[in-house]
């Protein structure tokens, strides 16, 4: 199975109450794949997966790929830095069905040395599942050393990678050593430049916002259109910038509130933006003639 092209690394909307909001959850599946996106990812990072309860976490992912009716593809956010808990959250998806994939964090704070990183991301991948690796160290703490990276992508069912460790560097370096092992950028803003690299894709988070701007992109990108794509990114920069002047996904749910298409509502420890920052999102907003 490959991935490639537009992955939204979907939010989860709550509502006043601070339940999930389900009827939202759909509306922005839907949003997403008449946006042409070619998949999405649920209960991430920008899902707020840390906050969710495992029924909860369970359930989102159910949810989106009932919403989604098979239109696009589904990686499963599993991952954890217990690699027990990773493996009942993965477990579970498998069980439920139509997930196409699992994303795999970095195990963070525990900050295991390379063997363990490998028996981590090994034990999950002999799930069967197929797994995407997800680079990570400004949340992790730890990077996936590129040796690990090498020894996991012999694995069968370690299909590809999130880069989100900011180096275009480290994107050559990975296709130098396993050249067709799949790269996707975890970076809106190093999409473009990834796959000039040779990166496949992206997993998304301003795609949340912009799905059919992101998919337009990134399919011109892996084209060989760069002139259209490289228009694209400079078009749409500011937001790919403003949408991490705070933490993530904070910033992309106050985008989304400004729209009216969720609640502006977090779970602790996250809360709303400050003024500021959502003065300044909402001009990024209106600058690019979304709300």
């Amino acid at each position: 199975m490959k991935l490639n092209g537009t992955i939204t690394a979907l939010v989860t909307p709550f509502a006043k109450d601070g339940s999930v909001d389900y009827g939202k959850l759909k509306a922005l599946v839907e949003e997403q794949i008449a946006g042409g996106v070619e998949g999405i990812c649920s209960v991430g990072t920008t899902g707020e997966s840390p906050t969710l309860d495992h029924a909860e976490h369970h359930k989102v992912i159910e949810k989106t790929i009932e919403y989604a009716q098979g239109k696009c593809k589904i990686i499963a956010g599993t991952g954890a830095n217990s690699t027990a808990e990773a493996i009942s959250l993965t477990k579970a998806a498998i069980a439920m069905g139509g997930s196409d994939a699992c994303l795999q964090v970095t195990p963070y704070y525990n900050k295991p040395n390379a063997e363990g990183l490998y028996r981590h991301f090994a034990t999950l991948a002999d799930l069967g599942l197929p797994v995407v690796l997800y680079n990570v160290p400004g949340r992790a703490g730890k990077e996936i050393p590129l040796e690990v990276v090498k020894r996991l992508a012999a694995h069968e069912n370690v299909i590809a990678i999130k880069e989100a460790a900011g180096s275009v560097e480290r994107v050559s370096a990975i296709k130098n050593m396993c050249p067709d092992f799949t790269v996707l950028s975890g970076d809106d803003s190093l999409a473009v430049p990834m796959i000039s690299v040779g990166a496949e894709g992206v997993i998304s988070v301003a795609s949340n916002v912009i799905p059919k701007e992101m998919s337009d992109m990134i399919r011109a990108a892996l084209s060989g259109d760069f002139k259209t794509a490289g228009a694209a990114h400079a078009k749409l920069y500011p937001l790919f910038h403003n949408l991490f002047i705070d933490t993530n996904p904070v910033m992309v749910k106050e985008a989304l509130a400004l729209q009216g298409k969720i609640e502006r509502v977090f779970r602790l420890p996250l809360c709303e933006t400050t003024d500021k920052n959502l003065e300044t999102m909402r001009a990024t907003l209106a600058s690019l003639g979304l709300v």
